[in-house]
């Protein structure tokens, strides 16, 4: 049998939370739809400059940077992809693809929906989609593991989320210390990697199965 890549120990705790990520990403969007300038929120974490952050912390930064641009990036993507199919994990390599495209291409639709910018008409911000593509990426790494190991509901979705905080915290300061986006754009970010993964891993798993009852 083909493991899933949406363990089933997991479809009951990380439905709601989806869920309430892609609220979250729907108001967040609504009460910035439209603004150039730092929210409330925004100034509270922190004044977003392009000098928020000092060498050595700075090249730090600079590194996470890259790996969400279109060269590190497909960088990530292969090496994830090639370490899917050494593992015999057909559906997780599927799902890297698919769901990092979805989650990218969703934050970039918002983009263009809600019209945030950050240092001129031109610098679309909500949500950053560098952090939705780290985000991404690590919630498909946290549920090949929870696979992998078996793990229940508690302790499964306690790496999914802990993985996604790590990675979504990481790529959202790099962010906002570079000041390429708002605090509340990394949050964004971060929420619709939440939302759109878990949706995601279950279509392809729907779409796998689905495949294989047809098969004669």
């Amino acid at each position: 049998m083909v493991p899933a890549v949406l363990p089933r120990s997991l479809r009951a705790s990380l439905g709601p939370i989806a869920a309430l990520a892609a609220l979250l990403v729907g108001v967040l969007g609504i009460l910035y739809a439209g603004h150039s300038e730092p929210g409330r929120v925004d100034r509270w974490i922190i004044q977003p400059t392009a000098d928020s952050v000092r060498p050595p912390w700075r090249y730090v930064a600079l590194a996470l940077d890259f790996l969400g641009e279109p060269a590190g990036s497909a960088m990530l993507i292969v090496a994830a992809v090639a370490g899917c199919l050494l593992l015999r994990r057909p559906r997780a390599a599927v799902l890297v693809v698919a769901g990092v495209g979805m989650t990218v291409g969703t934050a970039t639709l918002l983009k263009h929906v809600v019209g945030r910018t950050i240092h001129g008409d031109g610098n679309l911000s909500y949500p950053s989609g560098h952090t939705a593509f780290f985000t991404a990426l690590a919630l498909v790494a946290a549920l090949l593991a929870t696979g992998r190991l078996g793990l229940g509901r508690t302790a499964g979705t306690s790496l999914v989320l802990a993985a996604a905080l790590v990675a979504g915290a990481a790529m959202g300061w790099a962010e906002v210390a570079l000041g390429a986006h708002y605090p509340t754009d990394a949050l964004g970010g971060w929420c619709t990697a939440l939302a759109v993964i878990p949706a995601t891993a279950w279509l392809v798993d729907r779409t796998a199965d689905a495949g294989r009852q047809e098969l004669p």
